[in-house]
């Protein structure tokens, strides 16, 4: 039997990684942040100076030992015998991560690894091209959209920083850019996929929003374990 895929795509802090946790959480699913191995390899990429080149960046992906572990439902990496944690949040590796994720290389190499592990276990899966390039052929698809100020907000409360006006409005910049980004980059760019149920998650609670996946995947048959 095939397993199942749920796909939750959105721009950068629109409530997709929390969101996906949860969801799988209560679904007993595996959670796959797809973003975790777009930054594992930029953390390895600017730790050993080869981010800026493109062919060393292509010869260093292509060397570069990257294992996926589940634990308690929950996808981490191991990049080198380094379980890298906290650091792939880091504001370089966030700077970063879109012009690294932007490459042919990369993106196979991150294409490989999560549709292997969706293999293996009945995941909810989250990034910027799920829905439309890695699994389109998900169960569910959902794109989450919110706010750019209420975004930088979230974003800013996760780096632990004062969310002053003036902050957001720096923040607001840094992801409109990065939407930008994303969103005309030639490659897997950031949009909705066909099919996908957008959710606006700008004024609703996050237990709002996983409310309603949870109802639409109780709709194509995928429901929480009884007991």
């Amino acid at each position: 039997m095939r397993k199942h895929v749920i796909a939750i795509d959105g721009p950068a802090a629109s409530g997709k990684s929390t969101t996906a946790r949860q969801v799988a959480q209560r679904l007993g699913f595996v959670h796959m942040n797809s973003g975790l191995f777009y930054r594992a390899i930029t953390w390895a990429s600017l730790r050993d100076g080869w981010s800026d080149d493109i062919e060393r960046l292509r010869e260093g992906v292509a060397r570069l030992s990257i294992l996926p572990i589940v634990e308690a439902g929950v996808l981490d990496v191991q990049v080198r015998g380094v379980r890298p944690g906290i650091a792939l949040q880091g504001r370089d590796v966030s700077t970063r991560v879109s012009a690294v994720s932007a490459t042919d290389f990369v993106r196979k190499r991150v294409l490989q690894l999560l549709r292997a592990t969706a293999k293996e276990a009945d995941v909810v899966c989250d990034g910027r091209d799920i829905g439309s390039v890695v699994f389109p052929d998900a169960h569910l698809k959902v794109f989450l959209v919110a706010d750019v100020r209420e975004r930088a907000r979230r974003r800013l409360l996760d780096y632990q920083v004062e969310p002053s006006v003036e902050a957001i409005e720096e923040e607001a910049e840094r992801l409109r850019a990065r939407d930008d980004a994303d969103s005309t980059r030639a490659l897997a760019p950031l949009v909705k996929a066909a099919g996908a149920v957008e959710i606006d998650t700008t004024r609703l609670a996050p237990e709002a929003v996983i409310h309603r996946i949870l109802e639409l995947a109780g709709e194509r048959g995928m429901r929480a374990p009884e007991g």
